[in-house]
């Protein structure tokens, strides 16, 4: 028996009998979405089952007029440097986004992320509705992704920074865990070195594309330095909403205990398993704060009161939302073919 032409012979040409494919047999495919929300809702329900409603409920009563103005005023000038950040990247990748529809679309996106489950669905929002009115869902999906990675990344670093400087549960496990964060880093740009970027394959188009992003997006006019700086801002608006929401759900710890336990709080919300922002927030500082010497009902109550600043932080773009007047100007000429793009 051979093979010949696609066929299989055995002195004639005989075709093989394939099995047809089973019918009525359902492919499980796992709902991701399901998943982060039910992991989220647990790890509410196991808070609940420990502390009680207490630690839930009593910041949330002792937030006043104070506290909200100055969420309000955080909220606008983070969601400024959020939509500078995103003007920037998809402006080098050749989508033009003019800062006022950017400032719009992040207070939409924001709202959308505090009041659905998973915590990123706003930013899925406006990534694909930006590609749709500028006629390049690919390139408006990715100004999305690139901006919201170079944000998480400034987050990252500044995180690791303080917790290395200031005490914290975590400190003596960072310098082992940071060396094999950057060994992890190193090893996969070396690889995304040595594999082929010239042919068709489906990773040599993405490794093309992806330099050409970084370079266009985040580094060529001096784009990284407009990235770091808003980047820098943003984050340092988060923790100083959640400072205040420290202080207004009475902890009095001094800011050199609270920073580092802010920081860990703020990396847990990049975990997409929420229920509207509420999850991994409060589990990790119930965690962190007991661990840092305070209780876990301070950690909780300052989650909670954060949570809510956010929320009435982001009410801007429920009118933006509800409105509906701002659009992305759908201009055809907005969307630029880069030269490594197309020719790679």
């Amino acid at each position: 028996m051979f093979f010949e032409g696609g066929r299989f012979a055995k002195g004639t040409h005989t075709t093989p009998t394939v099995a047809p494919p089973a019918r009525g047999v359902p492919v499980i495919r796992p709902n991701w979405a399901l998943v982060r929300t039910v992991s989220g809702i647990g790890i509410l329900a196991v808070l609940l089952w420990w502390l009680g409603t207490g630690p839930f409920l009593d910041g949330l009563r002792l937030i006043d007029g104070w506290a909200l103005a100055a969420a309000l005023g955080i909220g606008a000038l983070t969601t400024l440097c959020c939509a500078w950040r995103w003007s920037l990247i998809a402006g080098g990748l050749g989508v033009r986004l003019p800062l006022g529809t950017a400032v719009a679309a992040c207070y939409r996106a924001v709202f959308l992320n505090s009041t659905l489950p998973g915590g990123v669905l706003g930013d899925v929002h406006r990534a694909v509705r930006h590609g749709r009115d500028t006629g390049d869902v690919g390139r408006g999906i990715r100004a999305v992704v690139w901006e919201r990675t170079a944000g998480q990344v400034v987050q990252a670093v500044l995180a690791v920074a303080v917790l290395l400087a200031l005490p914290s549960p975590v400190r003596p496990y960072l310098p082992a865990a940071t060396a094999l964060v950057v060994a992890g880093v190193l090893g996969a740009v070396l690889l995304a070195r040595v594999l082929p970027r010239r042919g068709p394959s489906r990773w040599a188009r993405a490794l093309r594309t992806t330099e050409a992003d970084v370079r266009d997006g985040l580094i060529a006019h001096g784009k990284w330095v407009g990235v770091l700086v808003a980047s820098t801002v943003v984050v340092a608006g988060h923790l100083a909403t959640f400072l205040v929401a420290a202080r207004t759900a009475g902890v009095t710890a001094p800011l050199s205990q609270l920073v580092p336990l802010t920081f860990l709080a703020l990396l847990a919300m990049s975990v997409p398993a929420n229920v509207a922002g509420f999850g991994p927030r409060e589990g990790v500082a119930a965690w962190a704060f007991g661990a840092a010497g305070l209780t876990a009902s301070q950690g909780i109550s300052t989650a909670m009161v954060y949570g809510a600043l956010v929320l009435v932080a982001s009410l801007p773009g429920a009118a933006v939302l509800l409105i509906r007047r701002v659009r992305v100007p759908a201009v055809v000429p907005a969307v630029v073919p880069r030269r490594s793009a197309v020719h790679g």
